[in-house]
């Protein structure tokens, strides 16, 4: 009876998919480019295009420097959660936040946002961009 129940936890734990996070100091380079909501919007340099680079995330609020990004395998393929520290421009303060970035349709769209439920679908503002800061 001990074997049996023994067995039958062996065959739950073992059954668990393995979650390994891998993390790096940088934004993954397919992620890096100029980003908007719509093609318009790269265009007219609109509030909510922004910039990615290896080491920043540049928009018009202001800037954040990458202290790193922790990559999780996913059903969808690769997240990644990217730890920013901020600057707001006008108010010179501070402040640390994470953000979501999950790869969408290839390289040419990301979902972002800071939490699974906030996540907005953005476009590449050109695909042959190489990333850049503002």
């Amino acid at each position: 009876m001990r074997i049996t129940g023994l067995l039958a936890v062996i065959v739950v734990l073992s059954s668990q998919p393995a979650v390994a996070v891998k993390r790096h100091a940088s934004i993954p380079e397919p992620l890096r480019g100029s980003w908007a909501l719509s093609a318009d919007a790269c265009k007219n340099e609109d509030k909510s295009a922004f910039v990615l680079s290896a080491t920043a995330f540049t928009g018009s609020e202001g800037s954040c420097s990458v202290l790193w990004v922790s990559e999780t395998a996913s059903v969808r393929g690769p997240t990644y959660s990217a730890r920013l520290r901020c600057t707001n421009e006008q108010s010179q303060k501070r402040s640390e936040s994470n953000v979501i970035i999950r790869p969408d349709n290839g390289t040419n769209q990301i979902s972002m946002g800071a939490d699974f439920s906030s996540l907005e679908t953005y476009q590449r503002c050109s695909p042959n961009e190489p990333a850049k800061r503002r």
